[in-house]
């Protein structure tokens, strides 16, 4: 598994997000998923204080513990629905990183990121007491999560009062939701800020699972829910088949490209994906191997932009 830089860190290109950690799965489920994990050489961990209603933290610090020095290590606060740090007020964000610590079992995370943007707080605070999470070593790096350019250009120009910058910021970014091709992308290669796409598989959609005249399968991400159920429409299932069809003559997988597609994004650091089972971490960090050129890329942006 190859490494990007984000900020002073180096992540793998292919990461685990935790989110089913505590909430889909169990202590011992988490702990098959996160050997896999290091197995093969996905080292980019990412939670949150709210996922697993906190048992996502907690349970990463139980299997983690030992080998926690094999792991980039990130977590975020700040959610609408936190009860630790609500948004991003100066005041409250060190108590919640003192107890993310806690559950996790350790010193410090190497990526601490605010998990929404607080229309209600100035970047400019935030920022300062990040500052002081990073010089107290709590904290190696801090970042963000759904901010538009807009707002990246703001915490960038505030970043220099408070001595403390965004390095990356994380966003759902995948072949059927291209939001952040739209001025996201570019302003992060213009900042050097590393971009973290969540969600690569659209709910699993670009898995090749889901085909036209076939029955969805069930216990799925999307089956049985009626929001993720949305993303099954003609339109949707037309692109799985050209982008199935468009993989095949080029010796791959729908799945391959859905993370090579983004991978071939100057911006992006690592792929941020879920996973319940071993065997889909381990399919994931394969994907990395199936690369895009310059040109292949063109060709899947024209079928994407005709669809």
């Amino acid at each position: 598994m190859h490494t990007r830089p984000l900020g002073p860190l180096h992540v793998s290109e292919v990461g685990l997000g935790c989110n089913n950690f505590g909430r889909r799965l169990d202590l011992e489920a988490t702990r098959a998923v996160v050997d896999a994990a290091i197995d093969v050489g996905v080292t980019f961990l990412d939670t949150a204080n709210v996922y697993g209603g906190t048992d996502s933290e907690a349970f990463l610090g139980r299997v983690l513990e030992g080998r926690r020095s094999q792991v980039v290590l990130a977590t975020k606060f700040g959610h609408p629905s936190d009860d630790e740090a609500r948004g991003g007020r100066p005041e409250a964000i060190r108590p919640a990183l003192e107890i993310s610590l806690k559950r996790l079992r350790t010193d410090h995370v190497d990526l601490y990121q605010l998990h929404r943007p607080d229309p209600d707080v100035p970047v400019a605070d935030t920022l300062g007491a990040l500052g002081e999470l990073v010089d107290a070593g709590m904290a190696r790096a801090v970042g963000c999560s759904y901010f538009t350019a807009d707002q990246l250009d703001e915490a960038e120009a505030a970043g220099a009062d408070a001595g403390v910058r965004f390095v990356s910021v994380q966003n759902e970014y995948s072949m059927v939701h291209r939001e952040p091709e739209d001025g996201v992308l570019a302003a992060c290669e213009r900042l050097g800020i590393g971009f973290l796409p969540y969600f690569p598989l659209a709910s699993g959609l670009l898995t090749g699972k889901y085909r036209h005249g076939e029955a969805p399968p069930e216990g799925t991400r999307i089956t049985g829910t009626p929001r993720e159920e949305t993303l099954l429409t003609e339109a949707n299932l037309d692109l799985v088949e050209r982008l199935v069809d468009w993989s095949a003559d080029h010796g791959a997988k729908l799945i391959d490209l859905a993370f090579a597609y983004l991978l071939a994004e100057p911006a992006v650091s690592s792929v941020i994906a879920g996973a319940t089972k071993p065997e889909q971490v381990r399919r994931n960090a394969a994907t990395a191997a199936f690369r895009l050129t310059g040109a292949q890329r063109a060709e899947v942006q024209a079928i994407l932009d005709d669809a």
